[in-house]
This record gives structure tokens, sequence and C-alpha cells, in this order.
């Protein structure tokens, strides 16, 4: 008997924190964690799906523009003091693909998609536009696609903490996509990011 009167409370208090943890964020939409596995051409990845809101952005997010950031495929949006995953407008430009695509060719122009979304390169420039899915999208064939370049090291000089670095190399994301060229130019916006952050007192190789 004397274990229950420390068991029942023990149980309420964790249910009430389980319902407490269901509705962190306040009121909105309301959407599974889980992972959505996207197997479109083989693509075979995981991605959180559209409506998550997470509490920050992850560590190398980029800022395009507006009111929209990007990293690795996934697009994210402010939703208060949070951010939320969304299905980015056509015509958004981005300096990079992420890690993972898969190249196409359908009628007989070059298509790269992730997550559900397709990109075209840019007109002006290296960068990439989101396109809407092109006619015969559903009939396309996978093409093979180079290794990607992968993601710089970056060494803080000043021994900065992995808080300020992470502070830091968000604002240079921010300051590259307003050079000129930047967004529509994977180079430019690269080199931009590593004079920043070299400015700020990093090293990146």
């Amino acid at each position: 008997m004397s274990k229950l009167r420390w068991l029942i409370p023990l149980a309420l208090a964790l249910g009430t924190g389980l319902a407490s943890a269901q509705h962190h964020g306040g009121p909105g939409p309301r959407v599974d964690i889980g992972l959505r596995f996207d197997t479109r051409y083989h693509h075979d990845h995981y991605y959180p799906a559209t409506g998550y809101v997470a509490r920050g952005l992850p560590t190398g997010a980029v800022f395009v523009g507006g009111r929209y950031w990007y990293h690795g495929g996934v697009w994210y949006q402010p939703y208060g003091p949070s951010f939320r995953v969304i299905v980015p407008p056509v015509g958004v430009i981005v300096p990079v693909l992420p890690s993972a695509y898969v190249s196409l060719r359908i009628g007989g122009y070059p298509y790269y998609y992730a997550n559900g979304v397709y990109y075209q390169t840019a007109v002006s420039g290296p960068g990439y536009v989101v396109v809407a899915p092109p006619p015969g999208a559903d009939t396309a064939t996978p093409a093979p696609v180079a290794p990607p370049r992968p993601d710089p090291i970056i060494y803080p000089r000043n021994g900065q903490s992995a808080e300020q670095t992470e502070a830091d190399r968000q604002a240079c994301n921010r300051w590259a996509t307003s050079q000129p060229s930047a967004m529509n130019d994977a180079g430019v916006f690269n080199r931009a990011v590593e004079a920043c952050m070299d400015g700020r007192g990093y090293s990146m190789r």
C-alpha cells in the first residue's frame, strides 16, 4: 500500500507532463515529429514533415531572402519564436543544391529533385531556382550524380564558443545573400561567407 501512495501521484505527473509536451508551442497546427521517407526516384532520404515546428534552425541553415531559410533540402519559415517546415514557393533561388539530390532530364532539360521539390539551374548563373513539377516528371529516370562537396570545417581562431560560432555563421550567411550575384552563383556565395567568417576571426577549410 505504501508503494501505491507514491506510484499514483507519479503516474499522474507523468501523464500531465506528456500532455504538456504534446501541446508545447502554443496554438497552431499539430504535426507528428515523425520523419517522412522520400522514395521518389529512389531518393530514399528522410525529411521532417511539412508543418513541423522546430525550436531553432539546424546548423548550416542558409538565409535565402524574404522569410525563407534552407538546409539540406528542407525549407523553413519563422513561426513565432520558432521555425516551421514549409513547401518553398516557385521562383525562390538557392546558391547550392542539398547534399543529397536526384539528377533528372525531362523534356530535354536538366532538373534536380529532393524532398518533393524540383530545381533548375538559374538562368543568370549556377544557382538553383525552385520550379513547378514539369510534365513527364512521373515517368522520369534518375541519372548518376557526382559526390557532393563536403561542408567546410570552421575553426574559431579567437576561441569563440559553439554558440557564438553558430550565431556568426548565420549572420555571415545572411550577409552573403546580399552580395551581387551571390544568389545566382554558388561560388560567389561561398566566397562571401568565407570572407565574412574570416573577418569575424574564423578559418574555413
